[in-house]
């Protein structure tokens, strides 16, 4: 199986929007949504299937059982994440403030605090033709860089048979991105023509230098910036970056987007545009495009 990741070194530039394309375009019969913190590529591939769906279980929390309390306040003193209140004469946790560390349930004399475990997230499965990983993280958990490990397993696992995979990442260079890297063949880097958005690719390059994977290059909406596209397509031939290719800003792809579909649905200059960027990529990685 060849594993296509596509990334972006901030939010909006397209990345999504990319990876459901590519989708269209291969005709893939894998594919996994990575961004755990706000994953939104099942809002364009449609399944109707009923997935399969699994807690995640991520760091444990610490929990105070009120009829043991005797109300002495160690546990309050000594939590250093203020994550512990007093509720009329016993003590409780906040979940979102809790890290876990367990000293309130060594300190307190009662044994009215432990550790139980909490459920970080939801693993979403859709079996069969095509196979669809994603996963949902509970508001103020962490391990996501695990969440994002079981996405790919599930996804590999269960698509073992398939020639080719298409990854959607995170945003930034984060847990969850170097947990997307890890294992992948190739990852495509959507850039934006502006400096921040050069900055934050640069940084991408630079964390999948130290994977040791190839990565690609393509710009998006390169016409809102002349300068920062030329820019960045020098510091790519500089580095030895392929590049990919350029997109032009279309109106027609925020239609598109609101209407639930994909560029790839539509006639208009940027599904054109992406295409070119599709095919280059997929002869990259060794194939050849459909």
């Amino acid at each position: 199986m060849k594993k296509l990741l596509i990334l972006s070194g901030k939010g909006g530039t397209g990345k999504t929007t990319t990876a459901a394309a590519f989708i269209r375009f291969s005709g893939a019969n894998a594919f996994a949504d990575c961004d755990v913190d706000a994953p939104n590529l099942h809002l364009v591939t449609k399944l109707t299937t009923k997935p399969d769906q699994t807690d995640f279980y991520g760091s444990q929390k610490a929990q105070i059982d009120a009829s043991l309390c005797a109300g002495c306040g160690r546990c309050q003193r000594a939590c250093r994440f203020g994550a512990i209140t007093r509720e009329g004469n016993h003590y409780h946790v906040d979940e979102f403030a809790c890290e876990g560390c367990g000293v309130c349930q060594a300190v307190c004399p009662a044994n009215a605090a432990t550790l139980i475990d909490d459920i970080a997230g939801e693993l979403t499965l859709y079996r069969g033709k095509p196979v669809f990983s994603t996963a949902t993280l509970r508001m103020g958990r962490g391990n996501s860089g695990k969440l994002v490990s079981e996405v790919k397993k599930a996804l590999f696992r269960e698509a073992a048979q398939e020639p080719f995979a298409i990854i959607d990442g995170s945003p930034g260079i984060g847990c969850p991105v170097i947990a997307s890297v890890s294992g992948v063949d190739l990852v495509l880097v959507v850039a934006e023509p502006s400096l921040s958005g050069f900055s934050d690719m640069q940084r991408i390059l630079k964390t999948t230098a130290i994977f040791g994977v190839q990565a690609a290059v393509c710009i998006n909406k390169y016409d809102i910036s002349p300068e920062n596209t030329q820019a960045i397509q020098t510091y790519c031939e500089q580095q030895g970056i392929p590049f990919a290719g350029l997109i032009p800003y279309d109106s027609h792809v925020s239609q598109a987007i609101n209407a639930g579909s994909t560029i790839a649905d539509i006639d208009c200059p940027a599904k054109k545009a992406l295409q070119a960027v599709y095919t280059f990529t997929v002869k990259l990685l060794g194939g050849e495009p459909v």
